[in-house]
């Protein structure tokens, strides 16, 4: 029994180019929304506590959504 894995392998290299302009999109939005926020913030004193907040909430999300992952993978 002889089984073909290049097919596997080719689409994996298909999609991992995917993955990494997928990846740097990602990273310019999130620069681009970090920058209006700092800017905000310079700009409307009175607005840098709610940002803060908010940039803390952001930033515990995917920690969240990590461990939601890990345990409904198990």
């Amino acid at each position: 029994m002889t089984t073909d894995t290049d097919g596997t392998a080719r689409q994996d290299r298909e999609y991992h180019e995917l993955r990494l302009v997928l990846l740097l999109l990602t990273l310019v939005v999130g620069l681009l929304i970090t920058a209006a926020a700092i800017y905000l913030a310079c700009m409307h004193p009175a607005l840098a506590q709610p940002l803060g907040v908010g940039a803390a909430v952001l930033s515990a999300l995917p920690g969240v959504a990590g461990v939601i992952g890990r345990a409904l993978r198990r």
